[in-house]
């Protein structure tokens, strides 16, 4: 299997897995979890409690047939009733929206979920992260449910929390600081502290729980200026991970100089730097990424200016900053979405993000020419892995009062993660510099009964 460091030192690949194309099942018996799967993702461990480990899929639901699987679906989710919410983040295929009680991304999910406080169970149909997250700040009462366990995150899996500490503890002896000392600023030199600790959402509960210890907060892809605003005025610089896109992309909209953004290497002693130019960043950023918005050229751009003029070009943020710099506009999934609505009937859009999310918008807006800008169109591979199999597996054995595949975070880990997110949820998000003002955070419901907007937490 692929380590995290032959991960992290890979060039862009020039295709997907031709595997893509095998039929669902055929994978299912390898340790790939699914179509689409990457071997360089591993199974999230860190807070899934024991009895809530990754099986095989029962046979049964290997067999049935796309239409059986969709009718059980349907059956199992009707008697349940109010009893459970399904969550369905952006990047996920058209089959599982389809049952999804509100579409969204990461944050808006979890928000949409406490909605729901007399639901017993929220099944969340997106990544490890995104379900830990719902876990924490859902009721005690209620069960998280991931349908696919496998379904982890590659870049959230670039920051793991060994890896951190040890880095905490580099910048420790740089700065001069207790590692293990007070958050508040007002008990450091000049009312600041040294570094402010920033987890972008994608990461583990136990980053967020370390921000959370260390007076850091989380950040999100429309709020990450909001975030790093309020860490420069707590902190004399920030660690951000593990998306050194993200990290880099807003700052440099806020005006820090690319000198003042060294790379943090987590296998080099110090990152790969020196004391001295530690001494003088202002953001710090993780080598991490994410294997489907690094895929994005400027190359691409273009192509697509040069093969459609007139054409707008959004991106989102994890992009690498040439192609944020050279797109007319970069933000979040939501800000994708908000983007499209607005755009005059007859416009071309190039899309740099997730190919389920670009198909879903251009089938929603058939008055606009809408495409992905990455030729090969690789789907999030880790997303992919919930298919209908998983959900009607899932629904029927809650219908049944059994649950399977559970998140649980630790109580202790969930305590300080919570503080980080409570700090995040009052960050208000700011645009990046060239996006659209006219945004809205607002989950989408794709309920049967309602077609209302329903405000979830920034993303």
């Amino acid at each position: 299997m692929t380590s995290i460091a032959q991960l992290l030192d890979a060039p862009v690949t020039p295709a997907c897995d031709p595997g893509l194309a095998t039929p669902t099942w055929d994978f299912d018996a390898l340790p790939t979890y699914g179509p689409g799967a990457s071997v360089a993702d591993v199974v999230p461990a860190a807070t899934t409690n024991a009895r809530s480990r990754p099986g095989q899929l029962p046979i049964a639901y290997q067999r049935m047939t796309n239409d059986e699987l969709h009718a059980r679906i349907a059956a199992a989710k009707a008697s349940l009733g109010d009893r459970v919410v399904i969550l369905g983040h952006y990047y996920q295929r058209d089959e599982i929206v389809a049952y999804a009680d509100f579409v969204g991304d990461s944050f808006q999910l979890a928000g949409a979920a406490l909605t729901r406080p007399d639901a017993e169970a929220i099944v969340f149909c997106g990544v490890h992260f995104m379900a830990e997250t719902a876990d924490i700040l859902a009721r005690e009462e209620q069960t998280v449910i991931l349908p696919n366990l496998a379904a982890g995150c590659s870049m959230a899996d670039m920051a793991d929390e060994d890896s951190v500490e040890a880095a905490w503890a580099e910048l420790a002896q740089v700065y001069g600081f207790d590692p293990e000392g007070s958050d508040r600023p007002e008990d450091h030199p000049g009312g600041k502290l040294p570094v402010v600790p920033v987890t972008y959402m994608n990461s583990s509960a136990a980053l967020k729980a370390f921000c959370g210890r260390h007076g850091g907060i989380v950040c999100t892809s429309s709020n990450a200026r909001t975030v790093l605003e309020w860490a420069f005025a707590r902190g004399e610089r920030v660690l951000f991970f593990p998306d050194q896109h993200l990290g880099r992309n807003t700052a440099k909209a806020m005006g820090v100089p690319l000198a003042a953004m060294p790379m943090w290497n987590p296998r080099k002693p110090l990152g790969g730097n020196d004391a001295e130019a530690l001494r003088d960043a202002r953001v710090i950023l993780w080598h991490g990424f994410c294997s489907v918005h690094k895929r994005f050229t400027t190359a691409q751009i273009a192509a697509a200016r040069e093969a459609h003029p007139g054409v707008q070009v959004v991106v989102h943020p994890e992009c690498p900053m040439a192609v944020v710099d050279a797109a007319d506009a970069a933000g979040s999934t939501e800000l994708i979405r908000q983007f499209v609505a607005d755009a005059e009937p007859g416009s071309t859009i190039a899309i740099g993000t997730e190919i389920n999310m670009v198909n879903r918008l251009a089938a929603q807006h058939p008055d606009k020419t809408i495409f992905c800008l990455d030729p090969v169109v690789c789907p999030c591979s880790t997303m992919y892995r919930i298919h209908p199999g998983y959900l009607a597996w899932t629904l029927e054995s809650l219908a049944a009062g059994e649950v399977v595949n559970e998140i649980q975070v630790d109580p202790d880990v969930a305590r300080h993660a919570r503080t980080a997110l409570e700090r995040m949820l009052a960050a208000a998000p700011k645009p990046l510099t060239g996006t659209p003002s006219s945004t809205s955070t607002s989950t989408t419901s794709t309920s049967s009964t309602s077609s209302t907007s329903t405000t979830g937490g920034p993303r």
